[in-house]
This record gives structure tokens, C-alpha cells and sequence, in this order.
């Protein structure tokens, strides 16, 4: 099974804007995407991004462990997001730079923990998770709660310009 995430240019344009802004405390903002999904006959799918909510200032927590920490209302937002439209739902954040960015060892560990709660409220849809650089990504998808992750192998900014960008591992 291949995975795609295809985005509107301005839409990625406004998340990498959003996650390049300062924060108080947090070395790192995060957000989130909601998705439709079109299921191919090849058994591949492709996710088409439709909104996207930045993590508010006061939904962080200090936690010096980490880039950025959310607590428990940051996902509640992210999770009615998601229910109310009906959504996959993708926890977002950038590493910034340029090239394909990588997932630290904290992204993999917690997302395995996090993401398999997003099927508690939108059980038919996948869900996941996408880091981001200036001019690239990485995502990886989950199809069901007690499934293992699959990467999203491919991301293509819709519009002008037209981009077809981000690794798989």
C-alpha cells in the first residue's frame, strides 16, 4: 500500500508560516491537518489535506524534555477537528531547514502511543503524523489502531507551483 498527502500550496504555505512562529517556551509549534481520503482499486490511498488548526499558545506545556509538549486540550481540539468534519487527522510540526527532515526518536516513540487514540473518535478514517522542512517532509500513516505505521511516500503541493516533494523511510 502507497500513501500520498496532497495539499493545497496556500494551505502549506499558512502551516509552515504558523510553525515558524515563536513561542513563549516551546522550542517548536505543532498543529493539526484533517484529511479526506480517496481509497485507489490498487489498494493505495491518497489524502487530500482540507484544514488546518494551529496548537494555541496556552494548550503547551513545559516540559524541557521535548521541543514543544501538548497537553490534553490541544488534542481534545484537534480530535473535535477531525470528528467534525469527518477527518483523518495528522499531528504536525517542522524541524525546519531544508532536505527531508527526520523523525527524532521522541516523535516515533509518543506518536505510537497518541495516534492510535484518533480511531477512539474517527474510527474509519487513518490517521498520522507529518514533520516537515522548509522544502520537504515525512509522514507516516496508520490504518487502524493496532496496526504498525506506513510511510506516505509521497506529498504534492497542489496549485501553482505545482510540487511534488517529501521522503519515506
Amino acid at each position: 500500500m502507497k500513501a500520498c498527502l496532497k495539499i493545497d500550496g496556500a494551505l502549506l504555505d499558512t502551516i509552515r508560516d504558523d510553525l515558524r512562529r515563536p513561542h513563549a517556551f516551546a522550542h517548536e509549534r505543532v498543529g493539526f491537518v484533517t484529511a479526506g481520503i480517496i481509497a485507489l482499486a490498487t489498494g493505495d490511498l491518497t489524502l487530500l489535506a482540507r484544514d488546518y488548526r494551529p496548537v494555541a499558545d496556552n494548550d503547551y506545556l513545559r516540559d524541557m524534555n521535548v521541543g514543544a509538549m501538548i497537553g490534553p486540550d490541544a488534542m481534545r481540539k484537534g480530535l473535535q477537528l477531525a470528528y467534525g468534519a469527518r477527518s483523518a487527522l495528522l499531528h504536525v510540526h517542522t524541524h525546519g531547514g531544508r532536505g527531508a527532515p527526520d523523525f527524532s526518536g521522541v516523535d516515533l516513540s509518543e506518536s505510537q502511543k497518541f495516534v492510535p487514540s484518533f480511531f477512539n473518535v474517527v474510527p474509519y478514517m487513518p490517521h498520522g503524523i507529518v514533520v516537515l522542512s522548509d522544502t520537504s517532509a515525512r509522514g507516516l500513516l496508520w490504518l487502524g489502531p493496532k496496526m504498525a505505521a506506513v510511510p506516505v511516500l509521497e506529498f504534492v503541493r497542489v496549485g501553482a507551483p505545482y510540487a511534488r516533494f517529501g521522503a519515506a523511510r
